[in-house]
């Protein structure tokens, strides 16, 4: 018998799992009825940023740009998910006659390439010079990651965390 009540449980748990995650994006209206059923809104009701049915133009780091000491990591997370046609934009200072380090933007192969930092095999997409006025503009072509770094000085501000990131475009759905 307790063999069976357990059974019997475990079934409406999974069940209850199964139903509730299933149910997650719909927007319930009053009396339980489905109301708006939207993908876009954010948990706090309001829309994502990237909620259109467009390709959108993001600036890489905000108002803050392309520089040393920014966690680009954490822009990629609150600024997501990005869609395949999507640009991103790449605005850094030229080359500084008086000092400072000059950034260039490096697309990595691969994660462990990412992970280390290694430029060995990635393709320099942007120069120190391209980033100055309007930018540079990276279109997400294909549904797969992009490794994105700066590889300026042997790559030194890759290795210390801060001028890196990774995203991975997905293709909009139909509607």
């Amino acid at each position: 018998m307790a063999l069976a009540n357990a059974q019997i449980y475990l079934f409406l748990v999974l069940f209850s799992f199964m139903f509730l995650h299933s149910m997650a994006n719909f927007n319930y209206g009053p009396w339980g009825r489905p109301g708006n059923w939207n993908k876009t809104n954010c948990p706090n009701g309001n829309n994502h940023p990237n909620a259109t049915q467009t390709s959108n133009k993001f600036n890489v780091g905000g108002s803050e740009n392309w520089r040393y000491g920014f966690d680009y990591m954490d822009w990629a997370r609150k600024n997501g998910p990005f869609f395949v046609n999507d640009t991103l934009v790449f605005k850094y200072d030229p080359p500084n006659p008086n000092g400072g380090f000059p950034h260039n933007v490096y697309l990595l192969p691969d994660y462990r390439s990412f992970i280390k930092c290694d430029f060995k095999r990635a393709k320099r997409i942007a120069n120190p010079n391209q980033g100055a006025g309007e930018g540079f503009e990276f279109v997400l072509k294909k549904t797969q990651p992009y490794f994105f770094a700066c590889g300026e000085r042997g790559g030194i501000h890759c290795n210390n965390g801060t001028m890196k990131f990774v995203v991975m475009p997905i293709k909009r759905w139909p509607y």
